[in-house]
């Protein structure tokens, strides 16, 4: 009943939605968070804190803890307790200042900051905003501060001399002194200090009014007090804890910020309703948008939005369960706030763990109340598909890059338009399954039926017509709606014989490839074409994309003396062409001597990816249930022949992680994410396959998130894959098993002596320089500028 008073009386404080809902509200996790808080009291980790979490725009968590202080006299924690919210200055009050800025066109991200602050380096160096905001500038963490100095300019000074560590773009390191230069540029560009300019244009707008640098003494008594800079003097009450903010006057862009956890939800469901708080509107959705997805450089594994953490070692209060796309930062006082659009949630844990001394850092304490609310919300991570974010949206297929929005179609759709003019008059034989449909949506059997073509006989790859068994051998069955005859071409017949191609005037291939050379629907589409030459009959090849674009081509090359099934021509694992151009290509390079139609695409670029085309994805095999597998698939499938291991089949994500018995989830998450892999980050697992390789075990593992599609060498991951399993789990995994899958003995052989993936990657260079070369000529669809 206090807790509902205190909403009623101070009504500024929360929405008047949340307001009226909070008392309500029961959350389930709510014992769970009480306990594991209690503990960290008990424990020693805290003094106290104050837990706000909020969801679907209620207050569904709000409780204090503990003690606010303990020296001189103890003290209890209470809801309204002011923290000095330590590095949240930089999201809080440092970033929304320059995202006005921003909206108002006062700067763009990729300026130099010397354009505006030219005493920067003498003028002369290349670090851009985005730099600054991302943490990729290469300035040191932070100011010299021996011998001691006082003053706002003196800082900004130093600021402005400090020399980089390194160049920019280069490496992540978490830098103080990118936000005291950005909290100058606040003031540079509007005329006003940070903290004037924070206070009239983004706290009081959000009706933030216990939110503030330089908080008076007034105040004092609610403020939880921090260190104690000497053994017995009196804790740091209302003066900023960080030593060079302090130095500063207390002001500075990078900390000195004091707010409280209501202030806070306020400004957390402002980011959630993507800039607007009880109809007011602060920022555009747009902009939202642009500071709170991916912003640092492609080709590296840290994901920082402008000024939030996404996905870095510093990110622990996101937890195990909150998807990569959720953002939020944390404080050095023990503060920390995340938010998660997906789920409409925001975690806020406020506590002055460094009062009366330091202790270590409380992230497992953030991680356990972010699981724990995750949890109890129904959140599970590894289900949420977070991969689009330089779109406007956070949806399926993380960085998604649909630069286009094209309108493609395919092969089947160019033939219909033409009402099937070349098929006229024969009885065609047609090689397809559940992926031959058109840009509609409508199979291909009853389109050309529609139309009037002679459909003697279907034809099925491996999966079956319906592309849905997943076993050794497929029987001969009949279409349910036509009746008419499907031959299996994955049985006791790998092409059709004569008997088959009886009667016929023609064979079609129409069947969406996924592009890697071991899929074995290349072999099927090569082997029927050899049957087509052998009989003398026409054989038309309906071009479909390569979802996973037609620029990227990443070796290893597939030994000759390595050819099958899985493997028809020497290519590289991924070869960056359409089925019609693998069709010209074999038909060229090995002399098959068929009587080739292939019938191209319109529009459709080599750069595109498959949720560019408008067309409908379909799973092309049963195995094969997104995008985002299909981009993983090169890389990860180069293993799946080792019978002690998963690549995730009988589970609802497979080639997103890989598991076994003998891996330690963990370890092997630890060590792929240090090999700093551009466009991916690997995350620890368990899983239990339902079926295929170790079937009813639940195994460790690690789970697969694409940041950048555009950077990411899938066959580079899997050789990385293979090389930390060599060297943490010697014996363990079997590559000469995999040899028709990686494909080239020269690679299994420095694999297994530990050779670096990336020199093994060099080593190929000009192998598949050979390979580009040779495909040009079979390419139809340009190579993009």
């Amino acid at each position: 009943m206090r807790l509902c008073q205190v909403l009623s009386i101070v009504k500024y404080l929360l929405p008047a939605a949340l307001a009226a809902t909070a008392c309500a509200q029961t959350f389930s996790g709510s014992p769970l968070l009480d306990q594991t808080v209690e503990q960290a009291i008990a424990d020693d980790r805290i003094p106290g804190a104050v837990l706000l979490v909020g969801h679907n725009g209620q207050i569904i968590h709000r409780k204090a803890y503990g003690k606010r202080a303990l020296v001189p006299a103890a003290e209890p924690m209470t809801l309204d307790t002011i923290f000095d919210v330590a590095s949240l200055t930089k999201v809080v009050a440092t970033t929304p200042s320059l995202m006005k800025l921003f909206e108002q066109g006062k700067f763009r991200l990729n300026d130099r900051i010397t354009d505006y602050l030219p005493e920067f380096q003498g003028g002369k160096s290349d670090i851009t905003i985005r730099n600054l905001l991302t943490h990729f500038s290469g300035l040191r963490p932070d100011l010299t501060l021996e011998p001691p100095w006082s003053g706002y300019q003196t800082g900004i000074r130093l600021a402005l001399l400090d020399k980089p560590a390194g160049p920019p773009g280069a490496h992540f390191v978490y830098s103080d002194i990118n936000f005291i230069l950005l909290g100058e540029l606040v003031h540079k560009l509007s005329g006003q200090m940070l903290n004037d300019y924070a206070r009239t244009q983004i706290f009081e707008p959000l009706g933030m009014y216990e939110t503030m640098f330089l908080p008076p003494p007034a105040l004092t008594p609610r403020i939880a007090p921090t260190e104690r800079l000497t053994p017995n003097g009196a804790p740091l009450r209302g003066v900023v804890h960080d030593t060079t903010a302090r130095y500063m006057g207390g002001v500075a862009g990078h900390a000195g910020l004091f707010s409280t956890a209501a202030d806070l939800a306020r400004y957390c469901q402002m980011m959630l309703n993507r800039g607007q708080l009880e109809g007011a509107r602060l920022f555009s959705p747009l902009t939202i948008e642009k500071f709170t997805t991916p912003q640092s450089p492609p080709d590296q594994p840290i994901l920082r939005g402008l000024g939030w953490d996404i996905d870095s070692p510093l990110s622990g209060n996101r937890g195990e369960l909150f998807p990569i796309g959720s953002y939020g930062h944390t404080g050095f006082t023990g503060t920390s706030l995340w938010v998660d659009p997906v789920t409409g949630t925001y975690v806020i844990l406020l506590a002055n763990s460094v009062h009366p001394h330091r202790r270590p850092p409380i992230t497992a304490l953030r991680a356990k109340v972010a699981t724990i609310t995750a949890a109890a919300l129904g959140v599970d991570a590894p289900g949420v598909a977070i991969t689009g974010y330089n779109e406007t949206i956070a949806g399926p297929g993380l960085r998604r890059e649909v630069n286009r929005t094209a309108h493609t179609l395919t092969g089947l759709d160019v033939l219909a338009a033409d009402h099937f003019q070349p098929l006229a008059g024969k009885r065609i034989g047609l090689i397809t399954n559940a992926t031959g449909v058109d840009r509609a949506g409508h199979r291909n059997i009853d389109v050309m039926r529609a139309a009037n073509v002679k459909l003697a006989a279907l034809f099925s790859p491996e999966h079956g017509i319906a592309a849905a068994q997943d076993q050794a051998n497929v029987g001969n069955t009949a279409d349910p709606s036509t009746g008419i005859k499907v031959y299996s071409l994955y049985g006791k017949a790998d092409r059709p014989t004569p008997e088959m191609l009886g009667g016929l005037d023609a064979l079609v291939f129409d069947v969406q490839d996924v592009g890697a050379h071991f899929y074995t629907y290349e072999t099927t589409m090569a082997y029927a074409m050899e049957a087509a030459a052998k009989s003398k009959i026409p054989y038309f090849v309906l071009d479909r994309p390569n979802p996973i674009t037609g620029v990227h081509a990443e070796g290893p090359l597939l030994d000759r003396d390595q050819l099958s099934f899985v493997g028809y021509f020497p290519l590289p694992v991924r070869h960056g062409m359409t089925i019609g151009e693998l069709a010209r290509m074999f038909n060229g390079e090995n002399h098959i001597g068929a009587n080739l139609t292939v019938v191209p695409m319109k529009d459709w670029q080599r750069g595109d990816w498959f949720d560019a085309t408008g067309l409908p994805w379909i799973d092309p095999s049963p195995n094969m249930r997104s995008l985002n597998a299909a981009i993983l698939y090169p890389g990860v499938a180069m293993l799946e022949y080792a019978k002690n291991y998963s690549v995730g089949r009988g589970t609802d994500a497979p080639f997103e992680h890989i598991g076994a018995a003998f891996i330690h989830g963990p370890e092997l998450a630890a060590y792929l994410n240090a090999r700093e892999i551009p466009g991916v980050r690997v995350y620890a697992t368990r899983f239990r396959p339902a079926s295929s390789n170790l079937a009813g075990a639940t195994i460790e593992g690690v789970r697969f998130v694409v940041t950048n599609r555009d950077v990411f060498d899938s066959t580079r991951f899997g050789l990385e894959i293979a090389a930390a399993l060599v060297k943490l789990y010697p014996g363990q995994i079997d590559l000469d098993a995999n040899a028709k899958l990686i494909g080239s003995t020269a690679v299994i052989k420095a694999l297994a002596a530990g050779d670096d993936p990336r020199e093994i990657q060099q080593r190929m260079t000009d192998d598949v320089a050979v390979f580009l070369k040779m495909r040009q000529k079979y390419l139809l669809y340009p190579e993009t500028p």
